[in-house]
């Protein structure tokens, strides 16, 4: 009996209905970077320094101009040129008093201006922008600035546990309605954190968008490269992370576009209502129909497949079977990742990998703009360097292998950080690009599908016969 991949080789492995559906789930994949690494734009840290009563009123009396004001009533740069002095702190004087002058208010108070005491921010902070960000709505600054970093750590943490989860929760209720139940989740709390009143919400409802968004952009994955056939899995896999930067250079415009970062969490999200949609426009995955012992279903499928692919089911192929038999009910879980040798030292060095792309990933965007320039054009070029290096990949994945272009990346990734005095970032890259020449080389090689293949990797392996499947009519004779 067939398989899913032989049935495709005849009714298209890539053509108008996988065409039509990767287009479907390449836009929930460019949806994603606003949960991302919206935090840029969302919780972007303005110039400010503290809001002095009086001050308003003594530069109108005055008639001083803005920089005048700054140089008159703001605390200088600290040490060594650091900015805390003038951005945290303020002086202790009452700008009320009617004695204060116009040219140098500070000069009746003491002779040198740094012997006056300061004191911190007590009456919130005047921020040097024309719009708004959770950094300004709530004064994450100063002592508060850790505040911002726990927004995106609780996106992280989010991540973190619906990854854990996502394999059973795919494998035990089907990869339709995973997706779609995740979509709703992860669109109805972003309008609640656009509207949500103090911290505290702002904070929970990212924390629920951090466990279904990531979900959903890997459920999406999982799809699409399950609708297609075995010779585009790894091209539509690339392709789906580039409509990814497609989401970053459409970030970086609506955040231009919106610098009030309501409107924007608005914008950025009211679109994603529209996935719901795709109940009826993505059927469920025939391969995790055919686990589940549905083959009827799993029929219809790819019955619907041949329709829009305008191509006949061949007769011979009316029936399906899993890509594995096997003779019991297996019961994988998560010890198998460590039990054995060869597993376990694959899954620890993909998880540092993992580990490391994302804190280098993340910390450089994180250290946009803080460098002084446009922070909207620094995004969007960090983002079509992209690119050019999925360009790359597509390249080189089936010419040189897998292992020494994702050690080079590490590598070189490790050694920009190091230029870039990103320190920790650094280490971590280099590391990584060591570790990967570890993992098995899998180009051209048929990939294990048991914990005993996976142990006995380096041991040569018996490919996969192709088979062709005939359909054969047999005549009726009559017996004498």
């Amino acid at each position: 009996m067939p398989t899913v991949d032989d049935v495709l080789v005849h009714i298209g492995e890539f053509n108008f209905f996988q065409k039509q559906t990767f287009l479907l789930l390449a836009l929930l994949s460019a949806s994603f970077p606003p949960i991302y690494v919206g935090i840029v734009f969302l919780g972007f840290t303005p110039e400010h320094r503290c809001r002095s009563p009086g001050v308003a009123q003594l530069s109108r009396r005055c008639g001083w101009s803005p920089a005048e004001e700054l140089n008159f009533t703001v605390p200088g740069p600290g040490p060594a040129g650091e900015a805390f002095p003038r951005q945290c702190l303020s002086y202790e004087v009452d700008w009320n008093r009617s004695g204060l002058g116009c040219v140098d208010p500070l000069a009746g108070l003491a002779a040198n201006r740094s012997l006056l005491p300061l004191v911190p921010c007590g009456h919130g902070w005047v921020y040097d922008t024309p719009g708004s960000s959770i950094v300004t709505e709530f004064n994450l600054v100063c002592a508060n600035s850790w505040m911002l970093d726990l927004v995106q750590a609780a996106v992280n943490v989010g991540f973190f546990i619906g990854s854990m989860g996502i394999g059973y929760i795919a494998d035990r209720f089907g990869r339709k309605p995973c997706l779609l139940l995740t979509i709703l989740i992860n669109a109805t709390s972003g309008v609640l954190m656009a509207v949500a009143p103090t911290y505290p919400w702002v904070l929970l409802f990212r924390l629920v968008q951090g466990l279904v968004s990531k979900v959903c952009w890997l459920i999406g994955y999982i799809l699409i490269t399950e609708f297609v056939g075995l010779s585009y899995r790894r091209t539509v896999g690339i392709v789906y992370q580039v409509a990814f930067t497609v989401g970053l250079l459409a970030l970086a415009g609506e955040a231009y576009a919106l610098p009030h970062w309501r409107w924007l969490q608005f914008a950025v999200t009211l679109p994603t209502f529209c996935f719901l949609l795709y109940y009826r426009c993505v059927p469920e995955s025939p391969r995790w129909l055919l686990s589940q012992n549905r083959h009827a279903e799993a029929m219809q499928v790819m019955r619907h497949i041949s329709r829009k692919n305008g191509k006949a089911m061949p007769a011979a192929l009316q029936g399906l079977r899993p890509e594995e038999e096997v003779g019991e009910k297996l019961n994988p879980s998560f010890l198998d990742l460590v039990r054995t040798p060869q597993i376990r030292k694959h899954t620890l060095i993909l998880m540092y990998n993992w580990f490391t792309g994302s804190v280098i990933y993340q910390g450089l965007i994180m250290h946009l703009g803080l460098a002084g320039s446009n922070i909207y054009l620094d995004f969007f070029y960090s983002a079509l360097v992209e690119f050019p290096a999925a360009l790359l990949i597509l390249l080189t994945i089936d010419r040189i292998g897998r292992r020494w272009p994702w050690a080079g990346a590490n590598t070189v990734a490790g050694a920009a950080c190091l230029a870039s005095v990103f320190i920790p970032e650094a280490a971590l890259g280099l590391v990584a690009g060591g570790l990967v020449l570890l993992l098995p080389e899998t180009r051209g090689q048929t990939l294990p599908e048991t914990i005993d293949e996976v142990e006995n990797l380096r041991r040569p392996r018996k490919h996969k016969e192709k088979k062709i499947y005939l359909q054969v009519k047999k005549q009726d004779i009559p017996l004498h």
